[in-house]
């Protein structure tokens, strides 16, 4: 996913500076439309070298887009298959906003029952625990950059989704903003509090596996 997303930014930023004549081309179409169009870019003899370098490069990059995107349908249902075999993967998927990728970052964060002691130690592996920023009468807080990286990216996922279609969340937003919160005030509760529920969610479903064998 990661590789797609850069390719597809390599190509948007190699149309934005590509000659008008391709530009005009490319312009207001969906990515799948520009992949499309790109692949059917045809070069002169008599074109500049500039032109055809462009063309060429174009159409490199798209190949490289189209092959991922192929690759990653191939691979998300295997990747679904799997995550479904752990205890806690059906639980996870349950959860609006969480999908195969973000269901399997999870899961590779929290590792196994023990290695994160409490939902405060997954929120603070997170990089979700706020930090405390007060100085005089004013009481702050701010992101903490610190942590799992890749699991602070996987809760963002799920906060931006739920923030948009989740009614709840979105109750919870509009009533934060009213209070005079900010965005990114709210967008970092959001992020705390899914930390909190994502542990406890999977740490009950693994122990509901595991204690049955302890007995």
């Amino acid at each position: 996913m990661v590789s797609r997303t850069k390719a597809i930014n390599e190509l948007k930023s190699l149309i934005v500076v590509a000659p008008e004549q391709i530009r005009a081309q490319l312009r207001g179409r969906t990515l799948r439309s520009q992949l499309t169009r790109i692949e059917e870019l045809q070069v002169s003899a008599t074109a500049s070298i500039e032109h055809r370098l462009c063309v060429f490069s174009l159409q490199s990059i798209a190949a490289r887009v189209k092959f991922l995107f192929t690759q990653l349908a191939e691979l998300d249902p295997q990747l679904l298959e799997l995550i479904k075999q752990h205890p806690a993967g059906p639980v996870l998927l349950d959860e609006p906003g969480v999908g195969p990728v973000v269901a399997a970052q999870l899961l590779i964060s929290w590792s196994h029952h023990g290695r994160v002691r409490n939902e405060a130690a997954f929120a603070s592996l997170a990089g979700v625990a706020p930090l405390e920023t007060s100085s005089g009468q004013h009481s702050r807080h701010r992101l903490n950059r610190g942590g799992d990286r890749a699991l602070n990216r996987a809760l963002h996922t799920v906060a931006i989704t739920r923030m948009r279609c989740h009614p709840e969340t979105r109750a919870y937003e509009i009533r934060r903003t009213a209070e005079g919160k900010t965005h990114r005030d709210i967008r970092r509760s959001v992020k705390r509090a899914l930390a909190r529920r994502l542990y406890r969610r999977i740490e009950a479903a693994a122990q509901l596996v595991t204690t049955p064998a302890a007995a």
